[in-house]
């Protein structure tokens, strides 16, 4: 994939469902998250998850669904179209999705994919249901499986005494933004309710975060800036001006913080480093949002400027053939692009939730 893109266009989103279909139809390798309970469950990932196996792991085969999906909603009548409908036609059916389900009520999923794989299908779910009626049959072979997802949420969030914030796959704040955006999207008050409530009582009092101890050697995540991000879409626009000062006090200050430079990735080959080319995609997905809440604010200045640079440096990593890489980064690079970064604004900032 091409390293010079600067927006979801219709080059990007054709190399992208290419690389997409690739990854989700190639069964190995797999690194399965899967509790042997007896010999019996010495099967395939085939097997085990008729819907998302594939592109390595369970939650990279959701969110490379979610970019096909995606493409499809921006770019209908790409030449690539005809292929997703049929994957999608045999991947995304009651059957195939029941599987899926039974998987989760095995008493050794509890903690399945919590919440990072939880939030890309919540997010897979919301793009089929915007891509309309003719789409409703993936949409609603798929619904089963959300609706269990909202219900893990459910039962888990008050047991959460306190977040994970690390950069990784179980970073709390990731996991709560998806969930938010679906809450909203499909009308669930009760559920938007209870993710508010949850990242006020983790995050709203997070002062002066220690921006210096970023990243870590395997982050795809910027711990303070997604949390960052959540925050923008929870709080009223005059409470996350406030919260923000308090939270990242030297902003505005150019090169002050370590995260306005784009991190360098010394060996894509190897699956932890290659992380950090993700790094590079989610740092410019949330600075993109930081700089629209803070449109005409220096601070949207420097976020939008630091956004472009870590944008640039991120999509270095799609030209490279490793598939440590290759079965997740494109998806991250969706949310990167300006197109992909509207549309997930648009469900923004909270519309009752002031502090």
């Amino acid at each position: 994939m091409s390293a010079s893109c600067r927006s979801f266009d219709r080059a990007f989103a054709q190399s992208a469902a290419r690389v997409a279909l690739a990854n989700v139809t190639r069964e190995y390798p797999y690194q399965p998250s899967h509790v042997f309970a007896s010999a019996a469950d010495a099967v395939t990932p085939r097997a085990l998850h008729p819907a998302f196996h594939g592109s390595y792991d369970w939650h990279s085969s959701v969110h490379m669904h979610w970019l096909l999906a995606h493409v499809l909603h921006v770019h209908p009548s790409i030449d690539e179209e005809a292929a997703i409908g049929a994957l999608f036609d045999r991947r995304l059916t009651p059957r195939t999705i029941a599987v899926e389900c039974a998987y989760f009520a095995r008493p050794h999923a509890a903690s399945f994919e919590r919440t990072y794989g939880w939030a890309w299908l919540l997010a897979l779910a919301q793009e089929l249901a915007a891509l309309g009626a003719e789409c409703a049959r993936w949409s609603g072979a798929l619904a089963p499986l959300a609706a269990l997802i909202v219900a893990r949420y459910r039962d888990y969030l008050p047991r959460a005494q306190w977040p994970i914030r690390h950069g990784m796959h179980a970073n709390s704040a990731f996991g709560l933004i998806f969930a938010l955006d679906y809450a909203r999207a499909t009308a669930d008050a009760g559920f938007e309710a209870l993710i508010v409530e949850r990242a006020l009582r983790w995050f709203g009092d997070d002062r002066d975060v220690p921006v210096r101890w970023e990243p870590s050697g395997t982050d795809f995540l910027s711990p303070s800036l997604v949390e960052a991000e959540l925050m923008r879409r929870v709080m009223a626009p005059v409470d996350y001006a406030r919260w923000f000062g308090a939270f990242l006090p030297r902003f505005a200050e150019d090169g002050a913080v370590p995260m306005f430079t784009p991190v360098e990735v010394s060996d894509r080959s190897d699956p932890q480093i290659v992380h950090l080319d993700g790094l590079n995609l989610s740092r410019a997905w949330c600075l993109h949002g930081i700089g629209h809440a803070f449109a005409g604010d220096p601070r949207g200045r420097v976020a939008m400027d630091a956004a472009a640079l870590h944008l640039a440096a991120g999509l270095v990593g799609l030209a490279s053939p490793d598939y440590a890489g290759a079965h997740w980064l494109a998806s991250f690079a969706a949310l990167a692009l300006p197109t992909a970064a509207e549309w997930r604004i648009a469900g923004t900032p909270s519309r009752a939730t002031a502090r």
